[in-house]
């Protein structure tokens, strides 16, 4: 071995004899809604879809805009905003989320990107009640605070 190795190996020794393990990460869909940031697993991300035609439902609750026909399929569109009591936004980005057996369109302001997030840096979210949509919460590298986006607890209320 030349100095220069034996450097090199002094350098990148963290001084423990525990071997390095490799975070597990998961591949996020962010999207915003009321200037929040939200990310959800893309697993659960179907599609997203612009300029759709609703048609509306009567009876339902105000922030279930109604449904829409997608290749034959009549999946129902829930506006984010809305649920949470905001005002609306002229918005037309819906992204097509499976969660189990079911598939529900939410109506958000728009998507931003995809990222790869460490499992273990996702924290539980602080107290929740019925309406709460995040089930938990992280930091990203450029500094901002991502919500997670509960897609089960989203479709159980609504």
């Amino acid at each position: 071995m030349t100095e220069q190795d034996v450097l090199y190996d002094e350098m990148m020794d963290d001084g423990s004899d525990t071997p390095h393990v490799e975070t597990q990460t998961e591949k996020y869909m962010l999207f915003v809604c009321d200037n929040l940031l939200f990310g959800m697993p893309a697993e659960a991300v179907v599609e997203i879809i612009t300029n759709h035609v609703i048609t509306p439902l009567p009876l339902v609750p105000s922030h279930v805009r109604g449904v829409i026909n997608l290749r034959g399929q009549i999946i129902p569109i829930v506006d984010i905003r809305r649920f949470l009591g905001r005002s609306d936004l002229d918005s037309n980005c819906i992204i097509i989320l499976q969660v189990e057996d079911n598939q529900i369109g939410i109506f958000v302001d728009r998507v931003e990107k995809m990222v790869d997030i460490a499992v273990d840096s996702i924290l539980p979210a602080p107290a929740q009640n019925s309406r709460d949509l995040v089930c938990g919460m992280c930091s990203l590298e450029d500094g901002q605070t991502m919500l997670t986006f509960d897609c089960a607890a989203f479709l159980e209320h609504t």
